[in-house]
């Protein structure tokens, strides 16, 4: 198999794909070459590059860009950008990067990831009204995302009432996180939280805050001055609010590792590990 009969196979399970307009594309590499072993990641560092190379793969299907900001030109000449593409060279490895088509796939591939990785499918709703609301659905409209204006898109879970730092505490057993940021009176029962991974436009965010059904809202990162002083503020208006902010690659890797699991039955005799990528950043 091919590496571009992969991404075929890939696309022909989301619906609507490949899209007229999408991050999804080859990065690097031919698409030509025959498939030796594929790696999954939130991130193709050059860690994780290196750890492929190892695995005997090469292939990696990436959630994230390669480097840090499209479009590439204006690092031709950088020398961080240099030595990981001589590493990729070197390995002739391919990314194909799997974005758009896996937030799009039916259920949302990042979301039941971490659904998954927290053991509450159980506890997930299986759909949401609200994203069909016509605030949703301007507030989706004029953030680029009118496609997640779909009711079978809920983000929401009714879990056994916890709080907001025993929520914490879990998320941080659950992910194998470090510590984690949070938001909200530290004794807040929560019992309707939103999960929504990555990094959505923060006015989406306030808006799920705002519900009167939701007590937590879940996510990967954040600007400082919006959801989380909306929190703040909440605090004081007898409607208080809870806010747990994982980081992008700890709320978005399961999703990436699932995908693994996903593709495995797709391509018999491929093979496909997952090879998380981490967060950027430490606690000190």
């Amino acid at each position: 198999m091919r590496i571009n009969e992969v991404i075929r196979t890939i696309e022909q399970a989301v619906p609507g794909a490949p899209f007229p307009r999408t991050v999804d594309k080859l990065q690097v590499g031919d698409a030509r070459q025959p498939v030796q072993a594929i790696v999954t990641t939130f991130m193709a560092t050059y860690a994780v590059i290196a750890h492929a190379a190892r695995l005997g793969a090469n292939l990696i299907i990436t959630h994230e860009p390669t480097f840090y900001q499209q479009p590439t030109w204006w690092l031709q000449d950088d020398p961080v950008y240099k030595a990981k593409m001589a590493l990729l060279r070197q390995h002739q490895m391919a990314i194909w990067r799997f974005h758009d088509g896996w937030h799009m796939h039916r259920p949302d591939g990042i979301y039941t990831g971490l659904l998954k990785a927290l053991d509450w499918e159980a506890y997930a709703e299986p759909r949401d009204d609200w994203l069909a609301s016509p605030l949703a659905r301007r507030l989706l409209k004029d953030a680029g995302l009118a496609a997640f204006a779909d009711p079978s898109r809920a983000y929401l879970c009714t879990i056994p009432p916890m709080t907001l730092t025993a929520l914490a505490a879990l998320f941080r057993a659950r992910l194998g996180s470090g510590p984690l940021r949070v938001a909200g009176p530290a004794d807040l029962p929560c019992r309707r939280v939103a999960l929504l991974p990555g990094s959505l436009p923060g006015i989406l965010q306030t808006a799920m805050l705002g519900r009167n059904d939701v007590d937590l809202l879940v996510v990967g990162e954040l600007n400082e001055w919006e959801s989380c002083e909306y929190v703040r503020d909440a605090a004081y208006t007898g409607r208080a609010k809870g806010l747990i902010v994982l980081g992008h690659a700890q709320s978005e890797e399961p999703g990436m590792a699932w995908l693994a699991e996903w593709l495995q039955p797709r391509l018999p005799g491929v093979p496909v590990v997952h090879v998380p990528a981490g967060g950027p950043l430490r606690h000190e």
